[in-house]
C-alpha cells in the first residue's frame, strides 16, 4: 500500500465514524481541513517512517470515535500541527475556518511538543499556557489528551530514554487530567501504556496472570449475574450487564500501595449494570429500584455503598455502587448507572454536549467544571517562584478525589480528599484562613491540622491577632491554601528582608565596611543561606546574630579562621571548617556531565564506577532494580528507582535530563536496604526472623525495630544484600515463617 492510499484509507475511516455519530453532519469543512493539512504536511514523515498526516488523522479519529466530539474539534485535530514547522499562520486558519477553530489550533500550538521543556521555568510557563488555554475552551485539552494518546500508542518507535520521559510525563500529568475530566477509558489506557513502557516485565507478568485467571472470572461473573438478569427481566428493565476487569496499572498500583501479591487483590472483577430509563427524569429512582432488587438477592456490605447520584464527582461522574457477597464467598462491586451516566463516565465533559439540558445534575457538573477552572485561574494569578512548586500546587488538589462537608448553615462544600480544617477555612474565604486559630468539627474543638471526612460539619474559629504561620504549609493539602499561605509568607519575608538589610547596613558601617556584594557573598557562605535576601530575613528574625566571627570571615575567609585561633571563641569555627572539607571530599569522586556527554546512551553501573554516581535518600536502588539516571543541577548523575515518587516527578518535569541506566554488577559489593515485616505476634517470632537472616543467609542485621500492639507485630530490619534477586530469596524465606502476614521492601 502506498503512502497516499494509507492516508486516504485512514481519512475514510474518520469520515465514517463522524457520519455514524449523533452530531450534525458538516462533512465539507472536515474535508477542507483534511486537504489543508495534507498540503501543509506534504512530504513530511514521522520517526516511525509513516506519512506525517497519519498522526493528525489518528488524533481526529480518537476525537470522533473515542471522545464523541463534533466537527469543530475534528477540524482542529486535523490542523493541530499545521502551524508548527510550516509557512502557514494562525491568520490563514482563521480566514478559512473561522475564529473558533483558529482559537483551538492556536491553543494546541502553544503547548506543542509536550507540556515540558528543557528548563524548569519553561516547564511551568508551558503548563500555565495549557491551563490558561483550557480555561478559554476545554476542547484544547481534550484534543491534546487525544494527541498524547496517539503518541503513547506508537511509543515503541522512540528511543528508550525518550520513552521514559514521555511515559513519566503522561502518568504525572495527562492521565490525572483525563481522570479529572471524566475520560475514564482514555485515562485507563494512558496509565496502562505508561506502565507498559516504564515497567515492561511487571506489565507482562500481570497481563499473563489476568489471562490465566480469565476462565475463573468468567465463571464467577456468569454465576453471579444469572439471578440478577432474571430479576431485572421480571421488572421490565432494559439493561446491559458488563464485566469490568481492573486494569494492569490499577492492579500493580494497588499491589505497591497495599504491599500485596496479585492473588491477594479481590476486586479485580466488578459488575456494571447499564440501563435505559423509561423517562430521562426517572434515572435516579430506577438506580435505587435496581439496588433494592439486588439486595434481595445478595447480602450487601454495609460500609461499601457509594452514592454519586445526588452529588456527582467533580468530573461529572454519576452512579450507585454497592458491594455484594456472591454465592462463591467473594465480595463483588456492582456499579448501577443509566446509559447517559455511562457515556459521561467514559467520555466525561465531552459527553455533556450531547446531553445539553437544564437539569440539576447537568448544572452541577458544569458548575464543578467552572469551579475547577476558577481554581486554576487563582493559582495562575499568583505564580510560584519555583517551577516545581507550581506543578506540585496543581497536582495537590486538581487531581485529588473529593469529600463532601457541610458549613454551619448546612451548605455542601466539595473538598479534595485529606483536606484539613485550615484548608476548609481558606476554601470559604482568605480572611478566615489567615486569622484561623481553630475549628469545631461536628461541634467538637479540633486543631487546624485535623483531617476532614465526608459528612463533617465545620465551624471556623478566628482571631484578629492571628497571622499566617510558616508551619501551616506542612499540613495544608489544597492548592488554594498552599498558594495563599506562600503568598502571605513571601509578603512577610519581604518586610523582614527590608528590615534585615537596614540592620546589616548599620552593622557594616559601624565596622568600616559597606553593603558590597563581595561582603554579602561571604556572609551568605558562612551562614549557609542560599541568597542575600535569605540572609537579610535571618538577621531580622534573630536567627543570625552578627558578631566578631562574621568580621573574621569577611576579612580572612575559611582559611583565615584556622590562622587566627587566638581570636575569642575560635573553637566555634572548627565544625564549620570541617563541614566544608567534608562537603568537598564527599563530592570529589562524582562524575560531572559536560557539554560532550551523550545523554542518548545508557550509563552502565559497575563496581569500578559506582562511586561516580549519586544515590539520594528518597530510594535505595540495588543491583537488579529498574533504575533511571538524572542529571541534577550540579551536573552530577543521580540514580533513582523507576518506581520512586521523586523519579516520577523528575521524568515528567526534567525529561531532557533523564538517562537510561543499567546495572553490570557481579555480586561483590553489598547494598543497604530495609524490610518491613508484619504478622501475628507470638513468642519466638523475632528469633525465627534472625535465624533466617543470620543462619540461612549469613546476613548481618544493622538495625532492627519492633512494635507489638494487640497481638500484631510490626518490624523494620535494615540489612545489606548483594542484589534484588538475593533480597527476593530473603523475602520469600521470611514470608514462610509461621504467623508472618507480609514482608516487603521500603
Amino acid at each position: 500500500m502506498t503512502d497516499k492510499e494509507m492516508v486516504e484509507e485512514a481519512f475514510e475511516r474518520l469520515l465514517q465514524s463522524y457520519i455514524n455519530s449523533n452530531h450534525r453532519k458538516k462533512i465539507d469543512i472536515i474535508k477542507q481541513a483534511y486537504n489543508f493539512a495534507m498540503r501543509a504536511h506534504e512530504g513530511q514523515h514521522r520517526d516511525s517512517g509513516y506519512p506525517y498526516m497519519m498522526h493528525p488523522i489518528a488524533v481526529a479519529t480518537i476525537v470522533s470515535e473515542e471522545m464523541g466530539l463534533g466537527s469543530t474539534s475534528i477540524c482542529a485535530a486535523l490542523l493541530h500541527d499545521v502551524l508548527d514547522g510550516t509557512d502557514y499562520t494562525i491568520e490563514d486558519i482563521e480566514n478559512i475556518f473561522g475564529k473558533k477553530i483558529a482559537l483551538i489550533v492556536d491553543g494546541l500550538t502553544k503547548i506543542a511538543g509536550g507540556i515540558f521543556g528543557d528548563k524548569a521555568l519553561e516547564q511551568a510557563e508551558n503548563f500555565k499556557k495549557l491551563l490558561l488555554t483550557m480555561s478559554e475552551d476545554i476542547r484544547v485539552i481534550l484534543i491534546k489528551i487525544c494527541d498524547r494518546l496517539d503518541n503513547m500508542r506508537h511509543l515503541d518507535k522512540q528511543p528508550e530514554a525518550k520513552r521514559y520521559k514521555i511515559s513519566g510525563e503522561t502518568l504525572y500529568i495527562y492521565a490525572p487530567l483525563a481522570n479529572r475530566l471524566g475520560l475514564n477509558t482514555i485515562k485507563t489506557e494512558l496509565e496502562d501504556l505508561s506502565f507498559k513502557y516504564e515497567h515492561p516485565e511487571e506489565y507482562e507478568g500481570i497481563v499473563k496472570k489476568l489471562a490465566h485467571t480469565n476462565e475463573k472470572r468468567t465463571e464467577l461473573f456468569e454465576n453471579f449475574t444469572r439471578p440478577i438478569r432474571q430479576s431485572l427481566d421480571e421488572m421490565g428493565v432494559h439493561y446491559t450487564i458488563k464485566a469490568r476487569v481492573k486494569s494492569p496499572y490499577s492492579i500493580w498500583n494497588k499491589m505497591q500501595k497495599k504491599h500485596v501479591s496479585f492473588d491477594e487483590i479481590y476486586d479485580i472483577l466488578a459488575v456494571r449494570i447499564i440501563f435505559t430509563p423509561r423517562e430521562l427524569t426517572d434515572e435516579v429512582n430506577e438506580c435505587f429500584n435496581i439496588y433494592v432488587a439486588l439486595c434481595k438477592l445478595y447480602k450487601s456490605h454495609p460500609d461499601r455503598l457509594r452514592d454519586w447520584l445526588a452529588h456527582p464527582k467533580a468530573n461529572g461522574y454519576q452512579a450507585l455502587h454497592v458491594t455484594l457477597m456472591s454465592n462463591m464467598g467473594q465480595w463483588i462491586e456492582v456499579q448501577i448507572r443509566s446509559q447517559k451516566m455511562d457515556e459521561i463516565a467514559e467520555q466525561g465533559f465531552a459527553a455533556h454536549w450531547k446531553y445539553k439540558s437544564d437539569s440539576d445534575t447537568e448544572k452541577v457538573a458544569e458548575d464543578e467544571l467552572n469551579g475547577w477552572l476558577q481554581t486554576i485561574k487563582e493559582i495562575l494569578d499568583d505564580p510560584q517562584p519555583d517551577a516545581m512548586d507550581f506543578l506540585d500546587a496543581i497536582k495537590l488538589n486538581l487531581f485529588a478525589s473529593e469529600i463532601f462537608v457541610f458549613s454551619p448553615k448546612g451548605d455542601i462544600i466539595t473538598m479534595p480528599n485529606n483536606s484539613t480544617a485550615l484548608d476548609y477555612a481558606f476554601q470559604i474565604h482568605t480572611f478566615l484562613g489567615t486569622h484561623c486559630i481553630g475549628a469545631k468539627v461536628n461541634h467538637k474543638l479540633v486543631p487546624l491540622s485535623h483531617k476532614l471526612k465526608s459528612g463533617d460539619q465545620i465551624e471556623i474559629i478566628t482571631s484578629t491577632s492571628q497571622h499566617v504561620q510558616p508551619a501551616w504549609i506542612n499540613f495544608v493539602t489544597t492548592a488554594k491554601s498552599r498558594t495563599k499561605i506562600q503568598t502571605m509568607l513571601r509578603k512577610q519575608d519581604r518586610e523582614y528582608a527590608k528590615q534585615g538589610e537596614q540592620m546589616l547596613t548599620a552593622w557594616l558601617e559601624q565596622n568600616g565596611l559597606t553593603l558590597a556584594t563581595s561582603n554579602l557573598d561571604k556572609l551568605s557562605e558562612l551562614h549557609s543561606t542560599k541568597h542575600h535576601e535569605q540572609l537579610f530575613i535571618s538577621i531580622a528574625k534573630g536567627d543570625i546574630v552578627l558578631s566578631q566571627k562574621d568580621l573574621n570571615y569577611i576579612f580572612y575567609g575559611a582559611k583565615g579562621i584556622e590562622k587566627h585561633k587566638r581570636l575569642r571563641n575560635w573553637r566555634k569555627y572548627i565544625p564549620f571548617v570541617r563541614s566544608m572539607k567534608k562537603a568537598v571530599e564527599k563530592g570529589h569522586n562524582y562524575l560531572t556531565v559536560g557539554k560532550d556527554f551523550d545523554k542518548s546512551k545508557a550509563i552502565v553501573i559497575t563496581e569500578d564506577n559506582i562511586s561516580n554516581y549519586v544515590f539520594p535518600k528518597c530510594c535505595q536502588p540495588i543491583p537488579g532494580d529498574d533504575i533511571i539516571g538524572y542529571v541534577n543541577k550540579k551536573k552530577q548523575i543521580e540514580i533513582h528507582l523507576r518506581s520512586c515518587a521523586e523519579a516520577a516527578r523528575l521524568q515528567s518535569s526534567f525529561g531532557s535530563d533523564i538517562l537510561v541506566a543499567k546495572w553490570d554488577m557481579h555480586g561483590i559489593m553489598e547494598f543497604r536496604t530495609t524490610l518491613a515485616l508484619r504478622g501475628i505476634d507470638r513468642k519466638g517470632i523475632i528469633r525465627d526472623v534472625t535465624q533466617v537472616l543470620a543462619g540461612t543467609f549469613d546476613i548481618d542485621i544493622h538495625r532492627l525495630t519492633t512494635l507489638s500492639d494487640d497481638g500484631i507485630f510490626n518490624s523494620e530490619i535494615e540489612l545489606k544484600v548483594k542484589d534484588a534477586a538475593s533480597l527476593g530469596e530473603v523475602e520469600e524465606q521470611l514470608s514462610q515463617i509461621d504467623g508472618m502476614q507480609s514482608v516487603h521492601r521500603i
